[in-house]
Order: C-alpha cells, then structure tokens, then sequence
C-alpha cells in the first residue's frame, strides 16, 4: 500500500469526516472506496458509450439522428 497526501478545501473534508464517523469508517477508507467508485463508474460509462457508438455506425445512425431521436423522446414524456 502506498500513502498519498491529497489537499481538500476544510468545507469538504468536514463531510468527509462526517460521513466516515457515521459508518463508522476511517477517513481513508471512505476515501478509498469512494475512488474505487468513481473508477468503476467511469469504466462502465466508458463501456456504454462504446457499444452505443458501434450500435449507431452498424445502424448507420449519424449524431444528428441520435440527437433527433432524443429530442422526440424527450418531447414525448413532457406530454
């Protein structure tokens, strides 16, 4: 394991600390798994967004008609 020094502005470290005590965590811990949360979010938003791009070029959608396509939706649930 290795130790790194991160810099929060005292507003977001009192939540920090708030929240650690509430669950009775370390400071650390919650850091470390709110990183791992964020990687795997991210990994999975990645994911996502590559298979629809390669379900949109095998349709021969362009962003126009996705754009379209997302606006009439859109407009649909607002009725």
């Amino acid at each position: 394991m290795s130790t790194v020094n991160i810099s929060f502005n005292p507003d977001l470290l009192k939540e920090i600390d708030a929240v650690a005590q509430e669950e009775s965590r370390s400071r650390s811990e919650l850091i470390r798994e709110a990183a791992r949360s964020y990687i795997d979010r991210k990994r999975r938003w990645t994911q996502v967004f590559k298979i629809g791009a390669q379900t949109a070029k095998s349709k021969g959608l362009t962003p126009a008609d996705l754009e379209e396509e997302i606006r009439s939706v859109r407009g649909k649930k607002q009725k």
